[in-house]
């Protein structure tokens, strides 16, 4: 998409240095990725619970609630996925900005997508969090029952059945959801950020 003219970056008086100094950690963006029904949000949520309980400033991003706004007149084609994972990435460059630990929590299956959400932000800075779960697994659980319509052909393009899910290659952390606990899996995500000084 081109750059509109006339378009110029202002920057603001107080930095992300600044805030960082005023709240005791680093800004960071936690990227859950995988397959419908792997436990992203679940973990997500556990994770921003113990942030809160730390004192650190954080924010969820979940996939719905981003589609129900933001993002609502988004499909789920290639290209619309691609440009939903382009929004969110740029929403979470400015919650990095604000001296905040983003999570998010999308399926985003594609890998040069949440490589490009990568680059937005600096070193240190982005955490790729594969919550790994089998698809069988994922829908045997089916939280939301569209594995289900998406077997019956209700849902096209669907996420591991008619579309293609990319793990990722090299991920900061990657959770098996298959065979540890979400507080175990939420601790692991926890001392990741200890590891890298962002907290």
């Amino acid at each position: 998409m081109a750059q509109p003219k006339n378009i110029v970056w202002h920057d603001a008086t107080i930095t992300k240095a600044d805030r960082e100094k005023l709240n005791w950690h680093k800004s960071a963006v936690l990227w859950f990725t995988g397959l419908s029904g792997a436990g992203k949000s679940t973990i997500a949520n556990a994770v921003e619970a113990q942030l809160y309980a730390l004192g650190a400033r954080s924010y969820l991003l979940d996939g719905d609630n981003i589609r129900s706004g933001l993002n609502n007149n988004l499909g789920f084609s290639a290209d619309d996925r691609k440009e939903n994972i382009r929004r969110i990435g740029e929403v979470a460059k400015l919650f990095v900005d604000s001296n905040a630990i983003v999570l998010t929590s999308f399926i985003s299956p594609y890998i040069s997508d949440r490589q490009e959400v990568r680059e937005l932000v600096e070193d240190n800075e982005f955490f790729e969090i594969y919550v790994k779960c089998s698809l069988d697994e994922c829908e045997k659980r089916d939280p939301k029952g569209l594995y289900q319509k998406a077997r019956a052909g209700e849902i096209k393009t669907f996420t591991g059945i008619d579309a293609p899910y990319e793990p990722p290659e090299s991920p900061e952390l990657i959770l098996d959801t298959e065979k540890e606990t979400v507080e175990a899996s939420a601790e692991r995500v926890i001392n990741l950020l200890k590891e890298r000084l962002v907290i």
